[in-house]
């Protein structure tokens, strides 16, 4: 399987898109190209990023679709067409239907801010501070019909500090992000990552 076309969904401000791009430019993608990226909010800001990145975007509003599997379907074309090979959730705020997961089974890979299976879903970051934790960190697995509770590929850990706020603990787990999300993505690409049932193993 070649997994060196990507396609990157975000929703947002398309930071962790943007450290993605970087490391395209840089060779640390492991062969990887960023071939396109798909938007549900066309007016957000990763359209931009990924214009001067010369990505081609396909933006669409999932209100124009009579049902969010139409709406995959035109996306499942898309990544067909391009002959995309893995897909990157970064900050992609839409839980996936069959129609997507079924072609792309095994080939999608999201990433979350904590030490999964701890703090799924929305605010990681503030349940994390909310529950006093000592310790949170940066989850990089495989999505599947749930939510946040696919197979694990790659974790990294940080301390809280007694005077974290929710930004002083965000632009930390950011920093991890930007440097964790591009070496998986990479040895993706390069072919190195196995799974066995929830047991992934990323070759060296």
């Amino acid at each position: 399987m070649d997994y060196s076309r990507i396609a990157v969904f975000a929703s947002g401000q398309g930071s962790n898109f943007a450290a993605l791009a970087q490391a395209q430019r840089e060779g640390r993608l492991g062969g990887g190209t960023i071939e396109l990226l798909v938007s549900d909010r066309p007016e957000a800001l990763v359209a931009r990023r990924a214009q001067e990145a010369g990505v081609p975007a396909l933006l669409l509003r999932p209100k124009d679709f009579d049902s969010r599997e139409q709406y995959e379907t035109r996306i499942v074309e898309e990544l067909q067409q391009r002959g995309i090979g893995l897909i990157v959730l970064a900050g992609y705020m839409r839980l996936i239907t069959p129609v997507l997961l079924s072609p792309y089974e095994g080939r999608i890979i999201n990433i979350h801010p904590s030490l999964l299976p701890a703090f799924a879903g929305k605010d990681a970051i503030g349940q994390a501070l909310a529950y006093g934790v000592k310790l949170t960190g940066v989850t990089v697995h495989f999505v599947d019909g749930g939510m946040d509770t696919g197979p694990v590929i790659a974790q990294r850990a940080l301390a809280v500090e007694d005077d974290d706020t929710a930004d002083t603990l965000a632009e930390r787990i950011h920093r991890i992000e930007y440097e964790l999300y591009p070496e998986v993505v990479a040895a993706f690409a390069a072919g190195k990552i196995e799974l066995d049932g929830r047991k992934a193993t990323v070759r060296q």
